[in-house]
């Protein structure tokens, strides 16, 4: 059941459309940006570099994707003022719209679209940085991310299959890129949408335990879909994207991927992710032997993508639910993504495509043993208890005897008890003090705090996802019955 979020008035045509709509077109109008524009810049330098050349374009991609995110979280970090962000938010709109369009207009054979198309992935990581900090934000206030995550990428591999790949490059995908692009900026940009987390970061709560077993998660299954990445991108490159091409109908199969994680992504607080996202990496294991001819390739690309979408899902979930709680939630929101272009560059060094077929199965075998064992650790096979960590956020409401005269907790006391229950900051016990204590209205609150309205909305909505309650009414309740227990 999702939690009801503080009210948040919107300020444009938003206002019309329910919220679970803007966050899924947002983030599939992400995608399919995201899908299209790399895939134009992997086409750069046709008929003016070498093969080689091309192959290293293609790793020199992921390098500028990586550092636009790590651009974001570098500046988000620094908090800049509202102007400020304005005017940054502007120049690297406008910097991606004008190279999109280049990108559109002139012709591949030539260094300027190398170059256009490296400034379109650094600035196609800037954007991404935002969208996912949007998204953990969202998780972090009780939204059904996994639904929206599934089926916005759905509709945009669809969308791109159509447009790019089925049609070719048609008139309409421009029209269609346009559109992706205002809703990005519109989504991105409007009030509905803006509940930034400000105020106290030091207090790191998300378990280092927990952080590092999640990235080694991430980089096995990655890493176990890599050979064959780089093995269709050898073939593709050397064939012209005509015997062989990355972008045909066995992409398709990212489709049933994402929706089944949209079916079951937010259940159980996306218990069910881990074990899932196992179970296809398991299968998967025949990706190393179904090469060799044109009818295991179609077959091995069909898994590859089926996997592809599940890996994806799962890392894409995991960091938003993780990064909220963390020091730094804008650099750990999109670090799935860093993680998934860090690999690529990884085994391309290695060249692991060119390893032996039972190297490669062995490693992918040894792989699935150390997921097991981490996963085991990390307590993601365990689908009907808490983890450690959320019992340590819920409130002690075991019934006292009934015969027992309790005498009452005194006001500091109760929320003393309430910040070691739920482990508050000091800066939301504030904002709690605030609520439970005073009938005040959050604007006469803010000023008493020095805070601006929206950021005790952030705060408001902090109280709500750490005790479980969904009104300022439930605050007050569940004050008043840890005042009256011992």
């Amino acid at each position: 059941m999702m939690r009801q979020q503080p009210q948040i008035v919107p300020r444009s045509f938003l206002c019309t459309i329910s919220k679970s709509a803007a966050l899924t077109c947002m983030f599939g109008a992400f995608v399919f940006l995201q899908f299209t524009v790399l895939g134009l810049a992997n086409h750069a330098g046709e008929g003016y570099l070498s093969t080689g050349q091309r192959e290293l374009v293609y790793y020199a991609l992921q390098v500028f994707v990586i550092l636009g995110y790590l651009l974001y979280s570098l500046f988000d970090r620094f908090r800049a003022g509202k102007h400020i962000r304005n005017i940054t938010a502007a120049i690297v709109f406008g910097l991606f719209f004008t190279c999109v369009t280049l990108m559109l207009t002139v012709g591949n054979d030539s260094l300027l679209s190398v170059t256009v198309s490296m400034a379109a992935a650094l600035c196609l990581g800037v954007i991404g940085g935002a969208v996912h900090h949007r998204m953990s934000l969202e998780c972090a206030a009780g939204a059904e991310v996994a639904r929206f995550m599934g089926l916005g990428s759905a509709a945009a591999v669809v969308l791109q299959y159509l447009l790019q790949i089925r049609w070719g490059v048609t008139s309409f995908l421009p029209l269609f890129m346009l559109a992706a692009f205002v809703l990005i900026v519109l989504f991105l940009t409007d009030g509905y949408l803006t509940a930034d987390f400000e105020g106290d970061r030091k207090e790191v709560q998300t378990a280092p335990g927990r952080l590092l077993f999640s990235i080694l998660i991430a980089v096995v299954f990655i890493l176990s879909a890599c050979f064959y990445n780089e093995y269709i991108h050898h073939l593709q490159i050397q064939s012209a994207y005509e015997s062989y091409n990355v972008y045909s109908w066995p992409r398709l199969m990212l489709v049933p991927g994402y929706l089944l994680y949209a079916l079951i992504g937010d259940r159980k607080n996306g218990r069910y992710v881990p074990i899932t996202t196992l179970c296809v990496m398991l299968i998967m294991l025949l990706n190393v032997t179904l090469v060799g001819n044109p009818g295991a390739y179609r077959l091995n690309m069909c898994l590859f993508y089926f996997a592809i979408s599940a890996f994806t899902s799962y890392y894409l979930l995991t960091f938003w639910r993780l990064a909220p709680d963390t020091s730094h939630p804008a650099l750990w929101a999109p670090f799935g993504r860093i993680l998934d272009s860090a690999m690529v560059l990884f085994t391309g060094m290695i060249r692991l495509s060119s390893l032996p077929a039972p190297v490669v199965l062995g490693a992918d075998i040894i792989g699935v043993a150390l997921v097991i064992l981490m996963m085991a650790l990390n307590g993601d096979f365990n689908l009907t208890e808490m983890r450690s960590t959320e019992k340590a956020e819920m409130p002690d409401l075991s019934p006292a005897a009934p015969d027992a005269v309790l005498p009452l907790r005194s006001p500091e006391e109760t929320l003393s008890r309430m910040r070691e229950n739920f482990q508050l900051t000091p800066r939301e016990m504030d904002v709690l003090r605030e609520l439970v204590l005073s009938e005040d209205k959050q604007t006469v609150i803010s000023e008493r705090l020095s805070i601006q309205v929206k950021t005790l909305q952030d705060y408001v909505t902090r109280l709500y996802r750490k005790t479980g309650v969904m009104t300022r009414a439930g605050l007050t309740d569940l004050y008043h019955e840890t005042r009256n227990r011992s």
